[in-house]
This record gives C-alpha cells, sequence and structure tokens, in this order.
C-alpha cells in the first residue's frame, strides 16, 4: 500500500505545533523538544522514502508492460518533432 505523504506531512506538522505549544508552556525541556523533532523527521523521512519506492516501482511496472507503446509514442513525438524543424 503506498502511504499518503500528505497525511503523513499534516500528521508531522500538527506534531510540531503540539510540541511548540508544550515547549511554550514549559511542560518539556529543549533537549526533549530536538529528541522529539528528530524522531518526527526520522518517520517522515521514512514515510517520504516509502512513498517515492512505491512510485518508482508503479512506474517501472507501467513502463515494462507497456514499453512498445511509450516506444511508439516517443519515436512520433521524436519524428513530428523532427519534422518541424525540418520544415
Amino acid at each position: 500500500m503506498i502511504p499518503d505523504l500528505l497525511e503523513a506531512t499534516q500528521e508531522y506538522m500538527q506534531q510540531l505545533n503540539a510540541l511548540e505549544a508544550a515547549y511554550q508552556r514549559d511542560e518539556i525541556s529543549l533537549e526533549e523538544v530536538d529528541a522529539r523533532v528528530e524522531e518526527l523527521m526520522v518517520d517522515l523521512g521514512r514515510t517520504r522514502r516509502e512513498a517515492f519506492s512505491a512510485l518508482w516501482a508503479g512506474l517501472r511496472h507501467s513502463l515494462q508492460t507497456q514499453w512498445e507503446t511509450v516506444a511508439g509514442a516517443t519515436s512520433i513525438g521524436v519524428l513530428a518533432y523532427l519534422w518541424l524543424v525540418m520544415n
């Protein structure tokens, strides 16, 4: 399943806002904030890598199964461009 990158980013921002609010109310120390922000960044980075890996895998699969179509469309595009440039 492809991770929802927008939802993960929104959750990250909400958690950062909650951390900032807790810090401003002197509920947590700066060291705790730094440690928690690092954890949140690692989690968001992992989600982003998973999403881009899934996207890349889907693109590779599509290219492998539709290679003739992609090659034909690319060839027609190149030939049309050359024809326009030559005339």
